[in-house]
């Protein structure tokens, strides 16, 4: 004997209470309440299908789809019932089976009969959603989980949400607002996934403070989702609330919600621009030690460009040193060298500048007047007057190397330096 699934026995335990149709258990109502799952009566099939939906039922306990499949497709029903009776068994088979398209076909002759009993009808029905929804065949399921909630005089979340998801999939971003509130209205607890797709349709309208207030509500409904915090703090920067914004990624971080490059970027720099430039370096340059940033030209010169803006200026010279190097570029050369030159490190500033000069993809006469400046910090006056000649020679710096010449000249006559 085959072994019987979990899945195969929960099929099995459903269809055993509509074996012979008189082992149906409805439960009594009052007419008043007027529930058409109430008021079906269950029927048995008759007496000559019985046995053979007995022997399928039995083979199907046993494991032996196939051949349960087989002995129902010999019944030859008599009447109307008969036939949805089969047809609802089939289709179950047929799904367990994973021939989704098959099974949908046999439901949907039983649902459209509409005659099985109370109990039988309603999982029927849902069954055939469920199945229509799996198959991407969303349109047609909505009215599927609608008469299903009709039949039964149900609502549940569960319902809502899958009617959600297939207006989700036809991009009724309206829809899906209505059934997501309607799911939420009749939840016991939080329902994230219908919050999630409020939040959803809200961001596919372009509806940002809508979906800003739907994340207000669910953090902290629920605090340990990491991705929800991002998702607020994303949202604010949407909205332009850049102070929300940077609360919520900090808040975040200092949980160790931030697990990415991306994220932690983003988090420095809200920093930087809130007026805390140091913070975001320390962070910044905690996590590219670690590895989690990757070092390279662009995350070294955001570093370096941190420490700048924080004035701390070793610092900033030493990340666009490292930057510079990476690939020879001659703008973080150029900025390494002036923070050195604000450093009073002019003769550290020289060899940099020159390297500046070399690598190209830098104004030469900006260059050449950060050298003069360089020479006249070391007091190199003659070296100082030539490459200030040379900055007077571009447009760019002419004016202001003019200035200095003769400041230049003033000095090198004061220490007796022939130019």
């Amino acid at each position: 004997m085959a072994k019987v699934s979990l899945k195969t026995t929960s099929i099995a335990a459903a269809l055993l209470l509509s074996v012979g149709g008189s082992l149906s258990i409805v439960p009594s109502v009052s007419a008043a309440e007027k529930c058409p799952i109430d008021l079906r009566k269950s029927k048995a099939v008759g007496q000559s299908a019985a046995k053979k939906v007995g022997k399928s039922f039995a083979a199907y306990q046993e494991g032996n789809v196939d051949e349960a499949i087989a002995i129902l497709l010999e019944v030859n029903a008599k009447n109307d019932f008969d036939k949805a009776y089969i047809d609802r068994m089939l289709g179950n088979f047929y799904a367990e089976k994973s021939q989704m398209g098959t099974a949908i076909k046999y439901l949907k002759k039983a649902v459209e009969a509409d005659i099985l009993g109370g109990v039988d009808h309603a999982a029927t029905l849902r069954l055939y959603a469920d199945l229509l929804i799996q198959e991407k065949k969303f349109k047609e399921s909505i009215p599927q989980y609608y008469k299903w909630m009709e039949f039964t005089c149900k609502q549940e979340a569960q319902v809502y949400r899958r009617i959600g998801i297939a207006y989700s999939e036809q991009k009724n971003w309206k829809k899906v607002l209505e059934v997501a509130e309607k799911g939420l209205a009749i939840s016991d607890k939080p329902d994230k996934g219908l919050y999630q797709m409020k939040l959803t349709a809200y961001f596919n309208q372009k509806n940002y403070p809508a979906a800003v207030k739907v994340l207000e509500t669910m953090v902290p409904l629920f605090q340990d989702d990491k991705r929800l915090w991002v998702q607020l703090a994303q949202f604010y920067l949407m909205t332009e609330d850049y102070t929300k914004s940077l609360a919520t990624y900090d808040l975040a971080y200092m949980n160790g919600f931030l697990e990415t490059a991306g994220n932690i970027t983003r988090l420095t720099q809200l920093l930087a621009q809130k007026g805390s430039p140091h913070r975001a370096a320390k962070i910044y340059e905690k996590h590219l030690k670690s590895g989690l940033i990757k070092e390279d030209e662009k995350t070294l010169s955001i570093l370096a460009g941190f420490y700048h803006n924080a004035k701390e200026l070793k610092e900033g010279a030493y990340y666009y040193g490292k930057a510079a190097a990476v690939n020879n570029s001659g703008k973080f050369y150029l900025k390494q060298a002036r923070l050195l030159t604000l450093e009073e490190k002019y003769k550290s500033a020289i060899p940099v500048l020159k390297k500046a000069l070399d690598a190209g993809g830098v104004n030469a006469g900006e260059v050449q007047f950060e050298l003069a400046l360089a020479y006249l910090g070391t007091k190199q006056y003659k070296a100082a007057y030539q490459r200030c000649k040379l900055a007077a020679k571009d447009k760019k710096t002419a004016r202001t190397a003019k200035s200095y010449l003769a400041y230049i000249e003033e000095k090198a006559r004061i220490y007796k330096v022939q130019l």
